[in-house]
């Protein structure tokens, strides 16, 4: 079978209708909801709307059963003109409905996706502690079956999605014992929000993603029913790898939308704005920067592409994932660098998206796997011999 690099009339018909609304109704307000630090509700109830929740889920359980593409293309679509948006809404589809629906029973999924995927609630992730980051088998959080109760203890920090008013449900991975070999044993476990001893607080003061909402979680002698645990006891380190190996198409995404969207706005300021009697764009020093900026996007938006069609193939894609998360977001920051010179000093001023741009892209080098462990994900895949650590 040829090789066919064309999106289907659906898929292009989504990225239309994600683009749209981004530009229409994301676009006026994005600096407004970064200068005040808020998440918006009424942007999040939109995508929910608009079935970007739960693209990748089965229409039984409120999904659209579109693929994970679709999904990625929204993901870039929304991007390209906002990242915090963007983040809620992969956020909520990579780690919060994702982990539901791949590895929760029938109750579970009965109970959480159908309102997770309308938009009308959210789920997040407690993975990330403050002494267990690139390493999460370190975590410290711990949960000890007493009876039919799990008992959980502990604390997690940079947990998006995890403390809106919509927030309700957090899939918590916590230390349930020890395995035979002397390590943790790691398993997940659904936590409600608002169940007694568990706390939520949302992080202020943030560089990037300022209206999207980063909590930190406290677990005080928090009980939940045995039943609460997702998928089987000790599964929890395999879960969280399969999370984050999908999660990193969706930073890619964003790494790959907001370049697209960084890139756009420095052609059309560079083509208006006149220097020495001509458009800068036309000077070839300048010209040179778009042409590498419009190569690397290219390059960016084939090796991310390939690696969902992997993921949709159902065939290995943890090497791709992990060297499209890399390529993309390391990218993005070359390309937000690029425009924000573009535009000069106007390039640092907030009435200019291009430097919430520029902000925004960190994250993505440091989220879901630095990029650090992305290169020790990829040397082992290739199979570079010796310790990478």
């Amino acid at each position: 079978m040829p090789l066919n690099f064309d999106l289907t009339d659906q898929q292009q018909i989504l990225r239309n209708m994600v683009r749209t609304f981004a530009e229409k109704e994301i676009a006026p307000i994005a600096q407004e909801l970064d200068d005040k630090e808020e998440f918006s509700y009424a942007l999040t109830k939109r995508m929910g709307e608009l079935g970007l929740f739960g693209l990748f889920v089965s229409e039984e359980y409120g999904g659209g059963d579109l693929g994970y593409l679709f999904y990625i293309i929204a993901v870039e679509e929304i991007a390209r003109v906002d990242g915090s948006q963007a983040a809620t809404l992969a956020a909520g589809n990579s780690l919060g409905i994702a982990p539901i629906y791949y590895y929760g029973n029938e109750s579970q999924k009965k109970e959480w996706l159908p309102v997770l995927c309308k938009g009308e609630a959210l789920s997040s992730f407690g993975l990330t502690e403050p002494n267990a980051g690139s390493d999460a088998g370190a975590s410290r959080t711990t949960a000890n079956l007493e009876v039919d109760h799990w008992v959980i203890n502990g604390s997690k920090i940079f947990i998006s999605n995890s403390a809106t008013d919509i927030s309700k449900v957090c899939v918590v991975q916590a230390v349930t014992g020890k395995r035979a070999d002397g390590r943790n044993e790691l398993s997940c476990i659904l936590v409600p929000n608002g169940t007694p001893g568990f706390t939520t607080q949302t992080m202020h003061g943030k560089m990037v993603w300022r209206s999207s909402n980063t909590g930190e979680l406290y677990f005080t002698d928090c009980k939940v029913p045995k039943e609460n645990l997702l998928g089987k006891r000790g599964d929890g380190l395999h879960q969280m790898l399969a999370t984050l190996d999908a999660g990193r198409l969706s930073i890619a995404a964003m790494g790959l939308g907001g370049a697209q969207g960084a890139f756009e706005l420095a052609l059309k300021y560079a083509k208006r704005r006149e220097q020495f009697g001509r458009p800068i764009a036309s000077f070839q020093v300048n010209a040179f920067k778009f042409a590498d900026m419009a190569t690397e996007i290219e390059m960016a938006r084939l090796l991310l592409y390939k690696a969902c069609w992997l993921c949709e193939q159902h065939r290995p894609f943890s090497k791709e994932a992990a060297m499209a998360k890399m390529f993309c977001s390391e990218m993005y920051h070359r390309v937000a660098n690029q425009a924000v010179q573009l535009h000069g000093g106007y390039g640092l001023m907030k009435e200019y998206a291009v430097e919430r741009h520029y902000r925004n892209q960190k994250l993505l080098d440091i989220g879901e796997g630095t990029s650090e462990v992305q290169r020790i994900v990829i040397a082992r895949h290739i199979g570079v011999p010796g310790r990478t650590l």
